[in-house]
């Protein structure tokens, strides 16, 4: 098949672009079409690879963050036509899903559009100006976001709980396909400076819902004798250490040494348990949305009933006085490999380029 990927913007280092990297390589000879592109900002893999952008690429502050494009991302995603090609696969929160073709686009659902379904954890720790501006776009965004939908030939999410969403905000029923852990254990590791093996350790980008401040008060208010070691945004403390950005190599260290992964994301799917437990590294998990597919109770880890900090840290002693299988853990991380990912993905789109009914959208 002759397969065109289009996502929404490559500018950071999440997991739906370690995604979208593991789609490329199930289909190394496919074009990829994103709006917006920072090779600073994202995985350095995508640097081989040629990659189509819109107009918005000449706006420097775009490409930085994205979010600022939030009234032209619909008109540009409708605008933007992929052709000579037998299917497109739209890597989709929110915008790609609107691409146009005259082949079947087949669209891979990270959530729907979190500024319009699930406001309240999209808002979380924004400025107060893009409130108000957020109720006067939702409407035409929500109309856009609902016509896009429909259009698509077929719809996988990465969840179950994704899964209810989208039949919740567009009536499709969307085929479960859970992404793959693409942390490699065996490849080569770099120890991080002044930090001890041990530690609790949390994995998030700065945005309000990954409820990484819950974590963090929890081990400076109530676990002196515990330490937390965070890869993204949060507020240092006594025993609260945060990296920033990190390398691979780097991230492998890290989870190949902590004590446990810890994490209170009110997350779609999760990839970040599951790479850790890739390492024989168990997980303490908010009992919510994706981590309930992919936690394994007592073999892979243990939830967490909330937030609070008093939860959270009898949760930590809870799960020290455990021992665990180091390679149960592994296993149970196996079943979420690449190549299955990769199997289920091609049937999916070579379905979707036999037996496409859908009405044609040519205009």
């Amino acid at each position: 098949m002759r397969v065109a990927i289009a996502h929404d913007y490559l500018t950071q280092p999440g997991g739906a672009e370690r995604v979208v990297l593991a789609m490329l390589r199930a289909f190394p000879d496919a074009r990829l079409v994103t709006s917006v592109y920072d090779p600073t900002g994202t995985f350095p893999e995508f640097a081989r690879y040629r990659i189509e952008t819109s107009p918005l690429q000449r706006v420097g502050v775009l490409r930085r963050d994205p979010r600022r494009a939030l009234p032209l991302l619909a008109r540009t995603w409708s605008s933007t036509r992929i052709e000579d090609v037998d299917v497109v696969l739209a890597s989709s929160s929110g915008w790609a899903h609107g691409v146009r073709s005259s082949a079947p686009v087949v669209v891979y659902c990270h959530n729907p559009a979190r500024w319009l379904y699930q406001r309240e954890d999209y808002l979380d720790g924004q400025p107060g100006f893009v409130r108000p501006a957020l109720r006067v776009l939702t409407p035409a965004l929500r109309r856009w976001d609902v016509a896009a939908a429909r259009r698509a030939s077929g719809y996988l999410a990465n969840s179950a709980s994704v899964a209810r969403r989208v039949r919740n905000a567009y009536g499709i029923e969307a085929q479960v396909l859970h992404p793959p852990v693409t942390v490699d254990p065996t490849a080569a590791q770099q120890a991080v400076a002044g930090v001890e093996p041990g530690f609790l350790l949390c994995v998030a980008r700065g945005r309000g819902y990954k409820n990484v401040a819950m974590v963090r008060e929890a081990v400076e208010t109530l676990l002196s004798h515990e330490r937390l070691v965070v890869v993204g945004d949060a507020d240092p403390g006594e025993r609260t250490t945060v990296l920033g950005r990190v390398s691979d190599a780097e991230l492998r260290w890290l989870y190949a040494h902590a004590g446990a992964l810890v994490s209170l994301a009110r997350e779609d799917f999760g990839l970040t348990p599951l790479e850790a437990n890739a390492f024989g590294t168990p997980a303490l998990l908010l009992r919510s949305g994706g981590f309930l597919e992919t936690l394994d109770e007592g073999v892979s880890g243990l939830f967490v009933v909330d937030g609070s900090a008093p939860t959270v840290a009898a949760a930590v002693e809870r799960f020290r006085s455990r021992s665990w299988d180091v390679e149960a853990i592994r296993a149970h991380a196996s079943r979420f490999g690449e190549r299955p990912f990769a199997g289920s993905l091609t049937a999916a789109l070579a379905h979707a380029v036999t037996s496409d009914h859908r009405q044609m959208d040519l205009h």
